[in-house]
């Protein structure tokens, strides 16, 4: 008998509906980021990266281009299945034609290549400022620096990246999320930890009074704990980004899994943040011990992430976006398998009895939930998840080696 439709029947004694779940899990758009292929360097400086933001390994391949990091971005896409968006920082301005224009100028044209290469596939686009390796970060700080020219510099760039979102959002028919994230602090216990937020509320401010749609843009706020370099102060903190959502209309929160304490858990504040907010947005990506941006892999907590905004119907309430960047391994494998196992995640919580685990909580079954919980765990998801590689026409996970290798041997180690 077909796998399948073996597994389809299983789950149906579950009062899971397969094909329900396949046809939700393909239209969930999930964001690709851009950063992954080149190591965040980007193509409008040539120094080192900096800003508490570190990436290790030195694998074949790297892209160098526009042209090579569109390409392998292709044939990331082309690897996985379900609905794709593609995330874009500011410093993936495209300069050659035009000249060259610092971060507080660039406008819309210099992304022109960016909304080709979405419309050429359908998908939005969502967009982040890039407030680090910069000569005209001070002294570590942007937004909050004392140094007001500093302050207006980057507070020009935030304005910039607003008009920007709005043209991706005009040229593609789908919301811009436009994230708004700094490593500023201190490496050391600082003097004084009050102004620095001040300033940079007020630079936020400024950046989002710049005239915009909102419906066509989603300006975001993300926290950190510490970064390299910044470790011992963070002005961007998890209670000053969720607070200044919560008191400015149209703003959202963004939590990003790898930036709170090891034992906190964002699956633990989806939920809390829907009793609160229409809509928030993450970028999810695997810490190790720290914000080390390891490959998303389909492990505990991606499930849990997963499994929060599917059981609160929260599908069309959550922008959901990859953020990491290992260059230990293939690039290609890394995206891929990030993205492919978000996906896998967001199946396997659509493939979970949730009303009927959650009407045992309720009734206080407690007995009966684990056990229902743990028996879940042994259903025939991998039967399901093959059938979806199969129908969106992407490799299955014994196929997805092969096609790697051969882009590797093809156009990868070409790159000298």
């Amino acid at each position: 008998m077909n796998r399948y439709l073996s597994a389809k029947e299983i789950y149906k004694q579950r009062g899971i509906d397969t094909e329900v779940a396949l046809e939700k899990v393909k239209n969930v758009a999930v964001s690709l980021h851009c950063w992954q292929g080149d190591d965040v360097k980007g193509f409008d400086q040539d120094g080192p990266l900096t800003g508490g933001i570190q990436t290790t390994g030195n694998y074949m391949g790297k892209a160098r281009t526009p042209e090579e990091l569109i390409a392998d971005m292709e044939k990331v896409m082309s690897l996985c299945p379900g609905k794709k968006k593609i995330n874009v920082h500011a410093c993936y301005a495209v300069f050659e034609k035009d000249g060259f224009v610092d971060r507080d100028k660039i406008e819309p044209r210099h992304f022109k290549p960016w909304v080709d290469f979405a419309k050429k596939h359908g998908v939005g686009l969502d967009f982040n400022p890039t407030f680090f390796s910069h000569e005209k970060v001070k002294d570590g700080l942007t937004l909050s620096s004392p140094d007001k020219e500093t302050r207006k510099f980057w507070i020009e760039h935030g304005k910039a990246c607003i008009r920007i979102s709005e043209y991706f959002a005009k040229e593609t028919g789908y919301p811009c999320v436009m994230n708004i994230w700094t490593g500023d602090g201190y490496k050391d216990i600082p003097a004084d930890r009050l102004s620095p937020r001040v300033r940079y509320k007020e630079s936020i401010e400024e950046i989002l009074s710049e005239p915009f749609d909102k419906n066509l843009v989603k300006p975001c706020v993300e926290s950190k704990v510490f970064g390299i370099g910044v470790e011992s102060y963070t002005v961007g903190s998890g209670e000053f980004a969720l607070s200044f959502a919560a008191t400015h209309e149209g703003c959202l929160p963004l939590m990003d899994n790898g930036h709170y304490h090891p034992t906190e858990v964002v699956s633990d504040k989806i939920p809390a943040l829907l009793a609160f907010f229409d809509e928030i947005a993450l970028h999810i990506t695997r810490p190790v011990r720290w914000d080390s941006d390891h490959t998303v892999l389909f492990d505990d907590e991606t499930k849990e992430i997963a499994k929060e905004i599917v059981r609160n119907n929260a599908l069309d309430r959550v922008y959901m976006a990859l953020d990491y960047f290992d260059a230990s391994i293939n690039r290609i494998a890394s995206w891929a398998i990030g993205f492919r196992s978000f996906q896998k995640a967001l199946l396997l919580a659509l493939l979970t009895p949730n009303e009927e685990l959650k009407t045992l909580q309720n009734d206080n079954k407690l007995t009966s939930l684990i056990l229902a919980q743990e028996a879940v765990k042994t259903l025939p998801f991998s039967d399901v998840w093959e059938e979806y590689c199969l129908r969106e026409g992407v490799p299955t996970e014994f196929e997805l080696e092969k096609a790697i290798l051969d882009y590797e041997r093809n156009v990868l180690s070409k790159r000298i």
